[in-house]
């Protein structure tokens, strides 16, 4: 195999499957387990921890780092990013990107541009997270987007949700302070920050701050705690 030379793609196709082979067998005699090596796509440089497994139909890119005991579940991809211990990844695309101790991301899921899962967190099927932090104990429900945003810990973000992070000019953040409960299909009109232990209801448009334990719903979202 040394003697092989690339003087067409198809010498090129070849080359690269005998080293996608022995990236993989490198990875299984250092305690992973790839279910089926020959649709599992590992850059050379990647590093992964002991007792990991790796689904089949997986792309881990060049910059990644698997910590042990990680699950990725089959057609993951991830590149340019870190993957802490414990995590679990069901066919979710992870890029440029950090997954903390025991996090989960749910099928079909994009976290992308530095988005940062804390430990514990959870993103839920087709959620995407964009240049945000998800903060430990945290879940973001299906069919949300989180974009330019800091949540805080054990938040937790019904489905629908998305910030609303560009005018049509300029991108603006969205805070989430800790123990916050935002409803399903909630619009959150960045910039804006929703308090401690706040709650937002279903379907509401919030386009000002919410104060630390306010209750707030409708559209445009109105406090309703003492009503």
């Amino acid at each position: 195999d040394a003697g092989l030379g690339v003087n067409d793609r198809v010498q090129l196709s070849k080359v690269e499957s005998i080293m996608r082979k022995r990236t993989n067998e490198a990875h299984m005699a250092s305690g992973v387990t790839i279910v089926d090596p020959v649709t599992t796509y590992i850059d050379v440089d990647v590093e992964i921890g002991a007792d990991t497994t790796i689904g089949p139909g997986s792309h881990i890119g060049t910059r990644s780092i698997i910590g042990p005991g990680v699950v990725i579940g089959p057609n993951t991809q991830i590149a340019d990013s870190r993957i802490e211990n414990s995590a679990f990844i069901d066919g979710a695309r992870v890029l440029d990107s950090i997954v903390g101790e025991g996090a989960s991301v749910g099928s079909n899921a994009v976290l992308r541009h530095g988005a940062e899962l804390k430990p514990r967190s959870k993103v839920g099927n087709l959620a995407e997270i964009k240049n945000s932090v998800i903060g430990s104990g945290s879940s973001v429900s299906h069919f949300s987007y989180v974009g330019d945003a800091n949540v805080g810990e054990n938040v937790n973000i019904g489905a629908g949700t998305i910030t609303c992070n560009y005018d049509g000019k300029d991108k603006h953040r969205t805070v989430i302070e800790d123990d916050v409960l935002i409803g399903s299909s909630t619009m959150l009109i960045a910039p804006v920050t929703i308090g401690k232990a706040a709650r937002t209801g279903a379907g509401s448009v919030v386009r000002d701050d919410v104060m630390a334990g306010d209750t707030v719903a409708g559209v445009p979202a109105t406090s309703i705690k003492s009503k």
